[in-house]
């Protein structure tokens, strides 16, 4: 996958590290904490793609065959899906073919290879709601994504809420007790993703998935120390802790243990 820096320098996105570009939040009112899925064989471009959406404040997904993209698409809820036309093991048209045949109805983005009107008509018949050719403008394929979401109606995604601890994807707001709660970008990240799981255990790599797109083994002991200070803040606000750490496991949010 090509991406042209358009407004965005990607080569910017290429050389600051994942973890805190700015330091703390950059809040913007048309992001939100949506899920996106990356189905696409170049895992480099991919990577790199990923890091500007979640500087957009959007969690995403990486798979990098069809077959693994399939899954993803099945077991989990996505808002929008950005397919690739090539990858390693079947066409992006076969996956999208697989995920509409399946029920999946999640807004797709088609990013192909050639300029022509056939793959322009085979992949929007084949089920696919939009269409971009590589060099790719990050900027025109956010605001793609973005006329994609406001035509699903999930333009203001509900507000996450677990005991009296709520997290506002619209407004990026975190409060506990109607105290607000000031997080960083990352534990913002960690945050959301718990918080789509309420009382279930999201295992320590699904979480660095999930924020950083990195190896899960280099990045355990980072995650642990902003899951340490995101726990420390809620505990401040609001007293009982909310998030437990589950032995060999994972992490759980969820009402405090009677």
């Amino acid at each position: 996958m090509e991406i042209s820096p358009a407004n965005k320098s990607i080569d910017y996105l290429a050389r600051c590290p994942p973890r805190e570009r700015n330091g703390s939040l950059n809040l913007r009112g048309d992001g939100g904490t949506m899920r996106l899925l990356i189905i696409d064989g170049d895992q480099k471009a991919t990577h790199v793609l990923a890091n500007g959406l979640r500087d957009e404040r959007f969690v995403v997904d990486l798979a990098h065959t069809g077959a693994g993209g399939v899954e993803l698409a099945t077991v989990n809820t996505y808002d929008l899906i950005i397919l690739g036309w090539v990858l390693p093991d079947k066409s992006g048209i076969t996956v999208c073919g697989e995920l509409r045949t399946r029920g999946i109805s999640t807004p797709i983005v088609m990013l192909a290879v050639g300029e022509s009107l056939e793959d322009r008509v085979i992949g929007l018949n084949t089920g696919a709601d939009d269409y971009l050719t590589k060099p790719i403008a990050f900027d025109e394929l956010l605001a793609r994504i973005r006329a994609l979401l406001r035509r699903s109606n999930v333009t203001r995604p509900p507000v996450l809420r677990v005991a009296d601890l709520t997290l506002d994807p619209a407004s990026h707001q975190v409060m506990r007790g109607g105290r607000t709660i000031h997080v960083t970008r990352t534990e913002y990240a960690i945050l959301a993703v718990l918080m789509r799981h309420p009382g279930a255990v999201v295992s320590r790599t699904q979480l660095t998935h999930s924020v950083w797109e990195s190896n899960a083994d280099t990045l355990s002991n980072v995650l642990a120390v902003h899951v340490s200070n995101l726990r420390r803040k809620l505990e401040v606000a609001g007293g009982a802790p909310l998030i437990r750490t589950i032995r060999s496991s994972g992490y759980l949010v969820g009402a405090p243990e009677q």
